[in-house]
């Protein structure tokens, strides 16, 4: 069971764009993230965005991974504004590709959520591509329901929703 690695979660900083850079790049994030080469400037916008935010993830001491959390009510007509007031959606990868396929994205994905839940959301969406077989199996074993495929501002996406109150 992944629970007892230590994962920490800090706020992204202006020193964190050459890794978020790398890690953009990388052939298992670049397929799938709408901007894989990213210029210092459009990643420090990112930074400054006050509705969102954007986490480095570490396995003990070590950044292996990208979070954001973001507020879905900031954009008018986002395709999570159905949850309701408070929720958040999130969206991440994995930038080390030595520690894909060893059940870290489930474990710290929950464990972010939870983090969320403890902070009052009432639930947490998050959209992967339909085709992205791999990120849906990590989302449904980190508590996520699948519902509808949509078409939304960023492409086809699978609208998947976790819920402060379900049974994990």
């Amino acid at each position: 069971m992944m629970s007892d690695i230590p994962y920490s979660f800090r706020r992204a900083t202006e020193d964190d764009i050459p890794l978020l850079q790398r890690w953009r790049a990388a052939p298992q994030v670049a397929r799938w993230w709408e901007d894989s080469d990213p210029t210092h400037e459009d990643l420090l916008e990112d930074l400054d965005e006050t509705d969102t935010r954007i986490w480095i993830v570490s396995l003990g001491e070590r950044p292996f991974a990208y979070l954001q959390d973001y507020d879905p009510h900031a954009w008018p007509g986002h395709h999570f504004s159905f949850l309701p007031p408070g929720s958040r959606g999130i969206d991440q990868y994995i930038g080390e590709p030595d520690l894909l396929d060893q059940g870290h994205g489930s474990a710290f994905i929950r464990a972010h959520v939870d983090r969320l839940f403890a902070e009052g959301a009432p639930a947490v969406g998050v959209d992967p591509s339909p085709d992205n077989l791999r990120a849906i199996r990590c989302y449904e074993k980190a508590g996520f329901t699948a519902g509808e495929v949509k078409s939304t501002d960023w492409g086809r996406s699978l609208l998947m929703v976790s819920r402060a109150n379900a049974e994990r």
